[in-house]
């Protein structure tokens, strides 16, 4: 096979840049985004690779759009930059036939020295200097070891490691934190708030828990989520604490020898004690009274650890979390955020402006039921010394409202949200629920159900589910019933002494007789707090067997949170249900085991239907008759 012909002669040299001034600036960027760990790095790795395909100089960067990955950012900083350069060096200043300093050739000649003009040109000494830096920081970046990630003091990070660190001290524990209970614990070791952002700024102190677990310190599993330290996060938290503790003692032992024998300090972290014994002097009899009442309701709401309650709800100093004193609290109205969100902007800000107008002190947080409420909300002062004042109590009073237009009503009857909600809000903890129905007028004529269907459905809410029904006709009359409903419950708590108390101590005696009478216009004055009513109130929390059951009896057609809750008074679980059907003798006697079941007020029975509408759903085989 003959060979090839050798072509002889020199390779054609690729052409330069004609654009050396834009490719300076952008290999700039990107070695900049690079030493950031941007990853804007590659896009402009893209352009540059763009702009030295392309043949043709450019004036400016706004013709560089034509080129691809040149978008409106990277036209827009190369003429901000064109612009600077031909400032600084005049606008007849070249940008396209810079001098170049002259490469050493292959054959290990010494280089030539550049042109005194090559020198004193700018981008020619930028081009320099970069290669000088690029080879200096990759030198240093071999040479210099990574420092190990560890968070500020008082920062979101460092409180969340001490917090679980010390609740995996505790004996008993269960090694981890749900997200409710470590945001509560670790705001009282950090500056900033766990909830509430910066103004100007989307982010929180819990924001560094994704910083966190991508250093490999903490762990984050189930749904809720749990959270858990790694071995990593444990050895860092030990070190925090130790360095916690030790600073301690230094500050305990400045402060003894200044006792001795130097001037009069005031300390400005001092402890809370103090703060409450001082409070006590100045009105000793309401506060020994208070106090022992408030400390009897504490021992009362205090639940054993095996029930699972975090301890926060059970405090170490009861004088300082189980109770308000009047005059301590302003009363707040809570609305949801989505209550002013998505869907028609314009009439939810409506609302917002009313609210304004009307002059109604009120917060928007999410509530995971309701629409509105109202909150006895601590008034804090801040503390000399610290950045930010102490995160104040919040108890919820004993109303709440779900807000429904007609058409939404329509919706949520349609898909099963009515019953549902109805059947939430019973169970929230709070015995006073109102539904606030606002009027569509002539649109209620084009829903998919009649006029008398939804107001039957309404009847139904007040007579049947003993909710109190408010119909308005439009935002503006729904703001001002929040408004009247706001000035109202501020009148009827304004002399009234607020107890801190757990759901899980609903209805017991030693309670009823902190809260009094609960008919007329005397207020409920026991009530929970707001970090656990909203965490109790969690739509998709992890749910027992028996409120699983709960919600699949509410999907069959004709049962109501009632006719369950009724059922399960007697068959708490799937299985119990199904060990009755067998032990029943015939098919008959399994249709009518929950006929005679009573529920509600008037203790009316089930009947017949719906008992062999269950029994046909969990025991026949094929299709339901």
């Amino acid at each position: 096979m003959p060979s090839e012909a050798v072509r002889l002669g020199r390779k054609r040299p690729v052409p330069a840049c004609p654009n050396p001034l834009f490719l300076q600036w952008l290999t700039e960027m990107r070695d900049h985004a690079k030493e950031k760990g941007l990853k804007t790095q590659y896009v402009y790795q893209k352009a540059i690779n763009s702009l030295n395909q392309y043949p043709l100089p450019l004036k400016n960067g706004k013709e560089a759009k034509i080129l691809q990955n040149f978008g409106d950012g990277i036209c827009k900083i190369l003429d901000e930059r064109l612009q600077k350069y031909y400032r600084e060096h005049g606008a007849s200043a070249p940008i396209h036939n810079l001098p170049r300093v002259t490469e050493p050739s292959s054959n290990n000649l010494p280089p030539t020295k550049p042109s005194p003009h090559c020198s004193n040109n700018p981008s020619a000494r930028g081009e320099e200097n970069m290669r000088k830096a690029g080879a200096n920081s990759g030198q240093e970046k071999r040479g210099k070891k990574k420092r190990a990630y560890v968070p500020q003091k008082r920062s979101g990070g460092y409180a969340v490691l001490l917090t679980l660190y010390r609740h995996s001290q505790i004996p008993g524990s269960k090694g981890y934190m749900f997200k409710n209970e470590l945001q509560t614990e670790a705001q009282l070791l950090c500056d900033k708030s766990f909830t509430v952002p910066d103004l100007g700024s989307k982010y929180t102190a819990w924001s560094s828990v994704s910083t966190l677990i991508q250093k490999n310190l903490l762990l984050k599993t189930h749904n809720p989520a749990r959270y858990s330290l790694t071995e990593l996060g444990v050895a860092l938290a030990k070190k925090l604490e130790s360095e916690e503790k030790m600073g301690h003692d230094e500050v305990k032992k400045s402060e003894a020898e200044e006792s001795e024998d130097g001037p009069v300090t005031v300390h400005l972290t001092e402890e809370e004690d103090e703060e409450v014994e001082k409070h006590e002097g100045e009105d000793g009899c309401l506060q020994r009274e208070v106090r022992n009442a408030s400390v009897s309701a504490t021992h009362a709401a205090c639940v054993p650890p095996a029930s699972g309650l975090s301890e926060k709800y059970c405090p170490s100093k009861p004088e300082r979390t189980a109770y308000l004193l009047p005059g301590s609290y302003e009363v707040v109205l809570c609305v949801d955020f989505i209550e002013t969100t998505g869907g028609n902007t314009a009439r939810k800000q409506e609302l917002v402006k009313e609210l304004q107008r009307n002059r109604v002190t009120f917060d928007i947080r999410k509530l995971n039921v309701g629409d509105f409420l109202w909150v006895a909300r601590e008034k804090v002062a801040p503390v000399p010394g610290q950045l930010r004042p102490p995160v104040a109590k919040e108890l919820v009073l004993d109303y709440i409202i779900e807000r429904k237009r007609m058409d939404d009503l329509c919706g949520s009857i349609m898909d099963g949200r009515f019953r549902e909600q109805k059947f939430r809000l019973k169970r929230c903890g709070l015995h006073k629920p109102i539904y606030l129905v606002e009027e569509c007028g002539s649109a209620a004529a084009h829903l998919s159900l009649p006029e008398s269907t939804l107001q039957q459905a309404i009847v139904n809410t007040q007579v049947v589910d003993g909710f109190f029904v408010k119909k308005v006709q439009d935002v503006k009359e729904s703001a001002a019933y929040l408004t009247v409903m706001t000035r109202h419950l501020q009148k009827l708590y304004q002399n009234q002494t607020l107890f801190c108390r757990s759901r899980e101590l609903e209805g017991d005696e030693e309670d009823d007789v902190l809260i009094g009478s609960r008919g007329g216009e005397n207020p409920r004055c026991s009530l929970i707090s707001f970090t656990e009513f909203n965490y109790g109130a969690v739509k998709n929390k992890c749910q027992t067997v028996r409120e699983v059951f709960a919600r699949q009896l509410m999907q069959i057609s004709g049962i109501s949170g009632d006719k369950a809750t009724a059922i399960l008074e007697h068959y708490s679980t799937v299985s119990s249900l199904l060990t009755a059907y067998a032990e029943c003798s015939t098919e008959a006697e399994r249709e009518k085991l929950l006929s005679s079941i009573k529920y509600g007020k008037l203790k009316r029975n089930i009947g017949p239907a719906l008992s062999r509408t269950v029994y046909q759903l969990y025991c026949m085989q094929g299709p339901l008759s």
